[in-house]
């Protein structure tokens, strides 16, 4: 066994986290479920492994995850979704990175990402190293709804295998989760009161695009890299009319009802 929590964060995953569960199993001293009220079977699967399991509702995400590491047994977290799996060579390559005698509060993994049954090898999404593997007494998250950022006292290590990460099931999946991310990143930009301007964002738009599919090479995946490219601009876009749409909405419900109209 290796002296390290593999800590997972839940909600409705049953279709995910066996086969994650699996990845694990076996050689990690200890396996922490933080699940938010899931409605599916995910309990059910993950009681089955003897997985340790706490409920607590999601709040704020870097809030939820720096939540959910303070709770693990050992020194060492490995990070996980439910949708990431840990292949052999990760698995062997943590074993002699854990050592007693190391230098290092945490080590980065090359994460491959899925769409589907493809492989993204471009537009940034690979090698996308991904800090996973820490000491939780020098990491944390920023606590902030959307991708909040992963803060590390130095020094920092690099492991060279692959985590599998099985980003998206199909492109509806990927548009669904781009529908959900943006409305969460325009209520982040809601609460922190930022200047948004609409000219700025049409540059955005395009700069994402062609930073992806020029700039990294998305267009060496096809198809599919245009799609990558594409939803890339699309996030900053359709998350400044979200937030316009947000701003308006509130600043009506804060007028009286004969100002709005509505008397």
């Amino acid at each position: 066994m290796i002296d390290v929590s593999v800590v997972i964060i839940t909600k409705n995953e049953e279709r995910n986290i066996k086969e994650c569960l699996e990845s694990v199993i076996g050689w990690a001293q200890e396996i922490l479920i933080v699940d938010d009220e899931s409605t599916d079977k995910t309990l059910a699967i993950a009681s089955q492994y003897k997985a340790k399991i706490i409920a607590r509702k999601m709040d704020v995400e870097g809030r939820h995850r720096n939540f959910a590491y303070a709770q693990a047994k050992n020194l060492w977290v490995l990070s996980l979704d439910a949708d990431e799996r840990v292949t052999k060579e990760l698995q062997s390559e943590i074993e002699e990175a854990l050592d007693a005698k190391t230098k290092y509060n945490g080590f980065t993994m090359p994460r491959r990402n899925y769409i589907g049954d493809y492989w993204v090898r471009y537009g940034g999404w690979y090698p996308s190293p991904q800090l996973k593997l820490f000491r939780k007494d020098k990491f944390k998250y920023e606590e902030v709804g959307v991708h909040p950022r992963a803060f590390m006292d130095e020094p920092c290590g690099h492991l060279k295998s692959d985590l599998i990460h099985y980003s998206y099931k199909s492109i509806e999946d990927f548009l669904s989760k781009l529908n959900n991310q943006t409305s969460r990143e325009a209520q982040k930009w809601y609460g922190q009161n930022k200047p948004m301007r609409l000219g700025r964002f049409i540059w955005r738009t395009y700069d994402r695009f062609f930073r992806s599919y020029i700039g990294k090479k998305a267009y060496k995946d096809g198809f599919m890299g245009f799609i990558v490219a594409y939803f890339a601009g699309l996030y900053q876009f359709l998350s400044y009319l979200k937030y316009r749409e947000l701003v308006r909405k509130l600043t009506l419900n804060s007028l009286s009802p004969e100002v709005r109209g509505t008397g």
